[in-house]
């Protein structure tokens, strides 16, 4: 049985307003992927890609976190600093479990949705080749976001993985989603070599966290920035069958470690 301490909870805040401040637009809900592998010479290794659904009244795709920075006009290297610290948060929990004398978990799933914030652990073995790496991506999104399988790799991908799925071992934390913080705020560069400092939310209630628009202040113009910030990009299969939708998904997922 799951045993969650102060210091876990203190964490799943943490992670939750890592969450919100990424995501600079209305938003329905979020569902986030990582895996903590310890692997030879006791290297921690793993991955982290996550999406959000727009707010609006039509129904929207699901947006990948490492988009946002083109999309938004953001500084993506700054950006980028904010996620490896929620991939860092993330990984601090694998140590709680060690503390408190737990089966040790190798991946998650975080979904906020509905006012709930929801963590499944799973405890399976991980194999982190690229290809691996791919195929997880696949059937994730096929399962928590509804999407792919529309071409006949993937959707062979899915049969398999449906037709010989085994039960792995999860458990399971919900809660409402906090309620309790601070006024967060972080500076950007701007490309002139000047710094603008930005207030990314203010929460007073929990309408003000999903409803906040245009939190932001974006940079005039984004630079190239070298994608080697302390991770690696884990390409796509270039398969030129796929639709460009379909690449557009699996380009900016990233392995750490």
């Amino acid at each position: 049985m799951l045993r969650t301490t102060k210091n876990m909870k203190e964490k799943y805040e943490k992670i939750q307003n890592f969450l919100f401040i990424l995501i600079p637009e209305k938003w329905e809900s979020i569902y986030l992927y990582a895996s903590v592998s310890e692997q030879k010479r006791s290297k921690i290794s793993g991955e982290l890609f996550f999406y959000y659904l727009p707010k609006g009244i039509l129904k929207k795709k699901p947006i990948n976190v490492y988009e946002v920075p083109k999309r938004f006009n953001i500084n993506e290297e700054q950006y980028l600093q904010i996620v490896a610290e929620l991939y860092k948060c993330i990984k601090s929990l694998k140590q709680d479990f060690v503390d408190t004398e737990q089966e040790l978990w190798t991946n998650l799933t975080i979904s906020i949705s509905n006012f709930k914030f929801r963590v499944e652990y799973y405890y399976n073995e991980l194999p982190i080749t690229s290809k691996e790496v791919e195929i997880r991506n696949i059937i994730w999104k096929y399962k928590y976001l509804k999407i792919g399988g529309e071409n006949k790799e993937e959707r062979k991908i899915l049969d398999e993985y449906f037709s010989n799925e085994k039960p792995n071992k999860r458990e399971l934390y919900e809660t409402g989603i906090y309620l309790k913080t601070d006024n967060n705020s972080v500076t950007f560069d701007k490309e002139n070599n000047e710094s603008r400092k930005f207030i990314l939310y203010e929460k007073d209630d929990i309408e003000k966290i999903i409803g906040k628009t245009k939190n932001i202040i974006h940079s005039n113009n984004t630079t190239n920035m070298n994608k080697d910030f302390k991770y690696k990009n884990e390409k796509s299969n270039k398969n030129e069958k796929k639709s460009s939708e379909i690449k557009k998904n699996h380009s900016r997922n990233q392995i750490f470690g």
